[in-house]
């Protein structure tokens, strides 16, 4: 578990997801996908909430190879979820492209928000070769 306090540990959190994706053997483009969502995902968590985490664990069986992040802070929630998923919108004055973003690089995208907090996991998922 990495702690999501600063640009350093979002960054940190970056290489965490790069290196999970290169040890189980898949390619750049992949590497490149995940830790740009997780990314993303732990600098909304940083910019809003007061106590942020991410959470890496390789879940893959044989017959997939399925990696999951796990972002969770413990901030004011978002009233919205489907306000907040749409291109563009923002409450922070950036151009909303976090959530969306990160949505479409990753095979699962799971979001729940309530006013304690939000918790996104997100996963990609990659069939295995024999």
């Amino acid at each position: 578990m990495l702690e999501l306090r600063s640009g350093e540990d979002i960054v940190r959190a970056r290489l965490a997801a790069r290196d999970l994706v290169r040890q189980v053997g898949l390619g750049v483009m992949d590497q490149t996908r995940f830790a740009t969502a997780v990314s993303e995902l732990g600098r909304n968590a940083v910019r809003y909430a007061v106590q942020a985490r991410c959470e890496l664990a390789d879940l893959s069986d044989a017959r997939h190879w399925r990696l999951q992040a796990m972002i969770s802070d413990q901030g004011p929630g978002i009233r919205d979820l489907d306000l907040a998923m749409q291109d563009g919108y923002s409450t922070g004055g950036s151009l909303g492209a976090g959530l969306p973003g990160a949505r479409r690089l990753v095979d699962v995208f799971d979001i729940r928000s309530d006013g304690s907090g939000t918790v996104v996991t997100v996963q990609l998922v990659r069939p295995r070769r024999p």
